[in-house]
């Protein structure tokens, strides 16, 4: 039902429901982007004052000497960001192309124990996550001893299992009598699934590689846990060094998270076509 359809009763219910919903609509987008109006006009304010306690919506004065601290302020901040770099985008390009190998083999392809795996797949992604940060970093510290490293930081994110899970639910809708087709023109598995699966399913692909980067992008715990020298360290991390026991540098920090969120406004909106696809993946069936 549209949000300004005909009302049957009397105009003014017409304009009273219409006048509350727009008024709520409004709200939820004020508290979606106060935050993120809080971080960019923070980030304009002076670095000397970036210690003080007072914190307003307007800054005492416009400048851009707060990104120029950010930067100065440690010789390893370019390498913060070039970190998360390339860690996030490992992470997803290998949860894309994992993902959706495994999903295409529980969607499309029939073995022995398919739905016990499967089952046991959903089990582990009703775990929360922070049950297994203790394993996890006992597995990565002290059996395979890559701490402070590359390997540590995307081993445990090479592929997840809500991607699984989504890239199988999609495929599961592609027609089966494409597939058939490309098994009588001599296609093998791995041909379907690069000339006929990917192609079709770069609505979910899409989804998958933003909702990814994001959550890699902006993991702190886990890049804390694994790093202890500055030069490993994620930009997530290394904001946490603009703050000390008696006084934050604050404006610094805010131009530092500013920047920090640059890659995922561009990532979102250069995939934007495909994510607003994507949210209704599995939302209709037939």
């Amino acid at each position: 039902m549209a949000l300004y359809s005909e009302h049957t009763g009397k105009p003014a219910a017409k304009r009273v429901r219409n006048g509350v919903i727009i008024i709520i609509l409004i709200l939820f987008a004020l508290a979606t982007i106060f935050p993120i109006y809080f971080m960019i006009m923070s980030s304009f304010g002076d670095p000397i004052e970036a210690g003080a306690a007072n914190y307003s919506l307007f800054p005492t004065k416009f400048t851009l000497d707060s990104y120029k601290f950010f930067f100065d302020y440690s010789e390893y901040s370019y390498r913060w960001l070039l970190n998360s770099l390339i860690v996030a985008t490992t992470v997803m390009v290998s949860n894309v192309f994992f993902a959706s190998l495994a999903g295409y083999a529980f969607s499309k392809i029939k073995f022995k124990g398919r739905t016990v795996l499967f089952t046991v797949l959903l089990i582990a992604m009703m775990i929360p996550y922070q049950v297994t940060q203790v394993p996890l970093y006992i597995l990565i510290v002290n059996i395979f001893n890559i701490q402070n490293t590359y390997s540590a930081l995307i081993l445990p994110g090479l592929v997840t299992v809500y991607n699984i899970f989504l890239a199988k639910q999609f495929m599961g809708s592609i027609p089966g009598e494409i597939l058939e087709c490309a098994k009588i023109e001599g296609c093998n598995q791995f041909q379907i699934y690069f000339r006929i699966i990917l192609p079709l399913s770069k609505t979910v692909l899409a989804v998958m590689a933003i909702l990814t980067f994001m959550d890699s992008w902006n993991t702190f715990f886990w890049p804390f846990l694994v790093t202890n020298t500055m030069d490993m360290q994620t930009i997530q991390v290394g904001l946490k060094n603009f703050r000390f026991a008696n006084t934050t540098y604050f404006a610094p920090m805010m131009a530092g998270a500013t920047i920090s969120a640059l890659p995922m406004f561009i990532l979102f909106f250069s995939l934007q076509k495909y994510f607003l696809e994507g949210v209704t993946v599995g939302a209709v069936k037939g």
